[in-house]
């Protein structure tokens, strides 16, 4: 079994784990949703996803597998990444920096060659952006953070 299907492995056992335990979340009768929905929702696609990765590495027909060199430079860029995109959450707000982490992510992973790969990462970093934002503030209705230095 290949570190994929370790990981497949893992992630699903601790999903099945917290699902079960979603179970035990008292509802609330005057709620039609319960706590549980939501956990239960994510849980359950990690589940089937891990489940799949599993069943895609046994079914592997590669006898030699070659490990995979951890790329560091990779590594700590995304960190990078990461960091500046939560340092810039409270000082230009959630679509702002968003937008930019999506487009410094998919940049840092897979650098544009031509104007169509620069098109690519602009739609997908705005679409990322509009998406979490209509989701999270106007269905869930969960403040998103506004940045100080614009007010947006």
């Amino acid at each position: 079994m290949s570190r994929d299907g370790i990981t497949g492995l893992a992630v699903l056992a601790a999903s099945l784990v917290l699902f079960g335990l979603t179970l035990e979340l008292k509802q609330n009768p005057l709620v039609p949703i319960g706590p549980g929905f939501y956990p239960r929702i994510v849980l359950g696609l990690t589940a089937l996803l891990a489940a799949a990765l599993l069943v895609f590495d046994l079914a592997s027909k590669k006898q030699a597998r070659q490990a995979e060199a951890i790329n560091v430079g990779l590594v700590l860029a995304v960190f990078a990444i990461f960091g500046l995109y939560v340092g810039a959450l409270p000082l230009v707000g959630f679509r702002l920096s968003t937008l930019a982490f999506v487009a410094a992510l998919q940049t840092a992973l897979d650098f544009p060659r031509n104007k169509k790969g620069w098109m690519v990462i602009a739609v997908t970093a705005l679409a990322t952006t509009l998406v979490t934002y209509i989701v999270f503030e106007h269905y869930l209705h969960v403040l998103l953070p506004r940045g100080r230095w614009t007010g947006f």
